[in-house]
């Protein structure tokens, strides 16, 4: 029996040799937490880059937009800068011309508009008052009076323009500057006069210098800046 062997304890529980056996200590729980998170981390990290490549790599052209390398611009994927659009032929605006952009037609002028005023309102005189400020203008006035029954009290918006559908190539936007909310409509007349027909909501006309920097912005509109090339 070897000394180091305690006293009254032999058999199975005797010690050989001349130096006391290691007991190693017990794991700790807490690093087999750590291992088993940091592994499930590992494991995630590796399956988002993965979808990302894919993603990068697969491409995807359905509805996807993409920054423009300079500005807050978006543009579709595929879409091809200025220089490339040119050399494959495909048109691109370089702006909006203004209002008589639109038709490619010249704006006519107010003297070339011939304006009949009709008053739908329960306010007397407003026809005439309406129809002599206009005329000061450089309109032409045609007919003056009361709003045909088909209208009379029923405009609630300011002001209703009324004329053939060629009317909308410009005669439409020349007299709106002068009433700020008006309607337009078109009906089945052969002439190119326009109708006024003045509604509840009505006021006063556009102050005149006002409406003149509106005709002007109509005639030589400033072009929109054009987006930013996609890259």
């Amino acid at each position: 029996m070897s000394m180091l062997t305690p006293p009254g304890m032999g058999g199975k529980y005797r010690i050989t040799g001349e130096r006391y056996p290691r007991m190693s200590r017990p794991r700790s729980r807490r690093r087999l937490v750590f291992a088993a998170f940091g592994s499930v981390l590992a494991l995630g990290l590796v399956g988002w880059g993965t979808l990302q490549l894919i993603d990068v790599f697969s491409g995807d052209d359905g509805g996807q937009t993409v920054r423009a390398a300079h500005g807050t611009d978006t543009c579709e994927r595929g879409d091809k800068r200025p220089d490339e659009n040119a050399k494959s032929g495909r048109a691109e605006d370089s702006g909006r011309s203004g209002e008589s952009g639109r038709t490619g037609r010249k704006l006519p002028k107010p003297s070339q508009i011939t304006v009949n005023v009709y008053n739908a309102t329960t306010r007397s005189g407003l026809a005439k008052d309406t129809a002599e400020e206009l005329e000061k203008r450089g309109f032409k006035i045609g007919k003056v009076g009361n709003a045909p029954a088909e209208y009379d009290k029923k405009v609630k918006a300011p002001g209703m323009l009324l004329g053939a559908p060629g009317a909308d190539d410009g005669a439409f936007n020349v007299l709106g500057t002068q009433l700020d909310g008006a309607r337009t409509k078109n009906d089945a007349r052969d002439g190119k006069d326009i109708d006024l027909i003045i509604g509840s909501g009505f006021k006063d006309l556009v102050k005149q210098k006002d409406a003149d920097k509106a005709l002007a912005t109509l005639a030589k509109p400033s072009p929109t800046p054009s987006k930013t090339p996609c890259r």
